[in-house]
């Protein structure tokens, strides 16, 4: 494939893969978009703008990726460097080419560094966090490809920094996704620019030596090639001279250039994994293989799905040779990764392969950045459960798990599934039973033995290797102890409320003043500052008595006042005759504006405004009063509705998508996943009930929706 391209007619040729006409035409239409968006920019490289985004797609050709992939990446700069509307977008493009550009573009605007290894790794963190769909990703390992290429055009005190980010951000996870074209690529540019003596330095002393090197590469080739073609296997075979920043890497180790075995390599791809062994027992009969350099990524994929044989063997020439034996299909995955997987039009609708599920490594990323956890024991984490040794061990259905050396059974039982972490008894290797300090070996076939009345043991912290495991356990007993003891508190100022007779309803209609004066967060927070000792049930009592009987005897005296009057107050309620008295909306109803209200007057509280509908009226006494909306008052109200709708992608975008204009802002989304269908708890800021009823009519017609309700509590 050449390097670059300057047409549309080119890109169309290169994803020649795609027949769909009417793919064929969202990137031509995609293209135009760009193109009128980038009229009269130029790079600093001196070239028409709509070039990059061009080649960026180009790229991507090489991964096969899908049309929408395509589309959003001749349009990955519109609105970062373009400036383009992105409702004017979505009126012209569909909703997955929308949600890939806005994943594109919310990464293009973080502000990467690469100053220290914290920092790296809490970018990494973001990066991988931010993508639920991996192509988001890919398309900017692409995007900065090209920029590599042409990273001479910034000032010389930048090129430095782009180039140390690039190795030690985005390179990184291009290996892991397992997109070698990308990634060796990357490196080789950065470390020209990141370290350009060194990069020099290697090029001269290979340039030296390049001739000869290419004719033993040919020669060797020609002799392998000879061998299987008098053994009938059909195959193809490439040879390539290893990248100056793999040799530079090496060198950084302490090895001398005569060291590094694979200078030469081959790689011999055949039809069928049968052949990939037949193959290698061809070549060691001929030549002698070195010893301990022989790897089986077949029998032992990586989780990034390679799959090779690789051996290092004296050529001809007495030069050490590494050959790689594959499958086409092998090279694929090798060359391209997932990508080589991605699925086209089905029933209408893009999905990506169920092959994805095992990118493990970058789902346990993933996780990371969804625990609660510091940036130290994130760093941890990364450098040994990603980037540190691993050993390969499998289910015993066959399926591959990649832990750090020293693993134990109880690591491989969290990463299969928190929830068989949590209730395992034993483990099965090999079938043996294994104490569970046991030493996984790559190889080792691991079957765990769980009860669901049983629950992780605290010494298990000190067997276990993986630092996200350690994370597991300690978040479980967080939890745990946290629970325990918000029980605890209950319990201790239920006693204390039956001691001094007060009724249950009075002290929860006291609790967002308590919490306010105790400058805590929410009631769980309240429970668990008295069960920890922080406060004792006593203190809060206390606390709630204070003048009650003064504010109770005050507003009873104000209602029982014959001028009864409207006082016009900065309230949200009003109260009939009272104009300096404590109002609060009730927790448990949450009324908003429009609701149908009531008074509750508290002890020590001023009055609870209560929904008309609300279950607790029925257990309150007769201390009721009128209130009434304050009209002149614009403010926002807390509400919160439920949306069942059926499974499908991007639907949470649609719906959020529903608030544009209309004032509303979500402020939390719960999720709860059924077999078929989804529902959505979520918090809403509302004005007043008519624009609520007026969003959750707006919900209930997008088509995937099967019911919207408020509730109330």
């Amino acid at each position: 494939m050449k390097k670059e391209i300057s047409t549309i007619e080119q890109l169309i040729s290169s994803a020649s893969y795609i027949t769909d006409p009417d793919e064929i035409n969202t990137i031509r239409k995609a293209y135009d978009y760009a193109k009128k968006i980038h009229k009269d920019s130029v790079r600093l490289s001196g070239e028409d703008y709509i070039l990059h985004p061009l080649n960026v797609a180009y790229i991507l050709t090489s991964l096969n990726a899908d049309s929408d992939t395509l589309a959003s990446a001749l349009l990955h700069d519109t609105i970062h460097i373009g400036n383009a509307d992105i409702n004017d977008i979505k009126k012209e493009f569909s909703d997955e080419i929308v949600y890939l550009l806005e994943g594109i573009t919310t990464i293009n605007r973080l502000s990467l560094s690469a100053e220290n290894e914290n920092m790296i790794n809490y970018y990494k963190k973001i990066l991988v966090g931010l993508t639920e769909d991996v192509r988001i990703i890919i398309i900017k390992l692409a995007e900065r490809c090209h920029n590599m290429r042409t990273l001479w055009a910034i000032p010389k005190e930048k090129q430095a920094l782009k180039a140390k980010e690039t190795l030690e951000i985005l390179a990184p996870i291009a290996h892991r996704l397992g997109l070698s074209y990308i990634k060796a690529e990357l490196e080789e540019l950065s470390l020209k620019y990141y370290k350009p003596e060194a990069y020099n330095s290697i090029e001269e002393e290979l340039n030296n030596t390049k001739e000869e090197r290419d004719a033993s590469v040919n020669e060797m080739k020609r002799r392998v090639s000879n061998i299987l073609v008098e053994n009938n296997i059909e195959f193809e075979i490439k040879g390539r001279a290893k990248s100056i920043y793999s040799i530079y890497n090496k060198l950084q180790k302490g090895k001398k250039l005569s060291d590094i075995y694979d200078i030469y390599a081959l790689r011999v791809i055949v039809n069928t994994k049968a052949e990939c062994y037949q193959v290698l027992g061809l070549i060691h009969a001929k030549y002698k293989p070195l010893p301990k350099r022989f790897k089986d990524y077949i029998a032992n994929p990586k989780t990034n799905m390679y799959q090779s044989l690789h051996t290092t063997v004296f050529g001809f020439d007495g030069k050490p040779y590494e050959i790689q034996i594959r499958t086409f299909d092998m090279d694929k995955v090798a060359e391209r990764g997932i990508a080589s997987h991605w699925s086209y039009k089905e029933q209408g609708k893009k999905i990506q392969n169920s092959m994805e599920q095992k990118l493990q490594l970058f789902r346990n990323i993933m996780e990371l950045n969804n625990d609660d956890v510091s940036d130290e024991e994130f760093v941890k984490s990364v450098q040994s459960d990603v980037l540190g040794e691993n050993v390969y061990v499998y289910t015993p259905k066959g399926d591959v798990y990649e832990l750090p050396v020293g693993a134990t059974p109880i690591d491989f039982a969290y990463r299969v599934h928190t929830k068989i972490g949590e209730t395992m008894v034993g483990a099965i290797v090999n079938d043996n039973i294994v104490p569970l300090n046991y030493e996984l070996q790559t190889g080792d076939i691991v079957k765990i033995n769980t009860n669901k009345a049983s629950t992780p043991s605290k010494e298990w912290l000190n067997i276990v290797k993986s630092n996200q495991t350690k994370n597991k356990i300690r978040a479980f007993f967080s939890k745990v102890d946290k629970k325990q003891a918000i029980e605890k508190g209950r319990n201790l100022i239920l006693k204390e409320l039956r001691r001094k007779k007060i009724t249950i309803n009075d002290f929860n209609d006291s609790i967002p003043d308590l919490l306010k004066s105790l400058k805590l967060n929410d009631e769980n927070e309240l429970y668990l500052s008295i069960g920890t000792g922080k406060f004792s049930p006593n203190t809060i009592i206390n606390s709630l008595l204070n003048d009650e009987l003064d504010k109770e005897e005050y507003v009873l005296n104000k209602l029982t006042n014959k001028e009864i009057k409207k006082i016009d107050l900065k309230n949200d309620v009003l109260v009939n005759g009272i104009d300096q008295i404590k109002v609060t909306l009730a927790n448990c109803c949450k009324p908003i504006k429009g609701d149908e209200i009531v008074g509750y007057i508290s002890r020590g509280n001023g009055i609870i405004v209560h929904s008309k509908n609300c279950h607790n009226l029925k257990y309150m006494d007769e201390r009721m009063i009128d209130v009434s909306w304050n009209e002149e008052i614009s403010t926002k109200f807390q509400a919160k509705i439920s949306v069942l709708c059926i499974k499908k992608d991007n639907l949470l975008l649609d719906i959020i998508t529903k608030t544009s204009g209309s004032g509303i802002n979500i402020t939390k989304v719960d999720t709860k996943e059924y077999d078929d269908n989804i529902i959505y708890n979520i918090i809403l800021q509302v004005e007043n009930l008519e624009a609520l009823n007026k969003y959750i009519n707006s919900l209930g017609q997008l088509s995937s929706v099967i019911n919207v309700e408020r509730i109330y509590n």
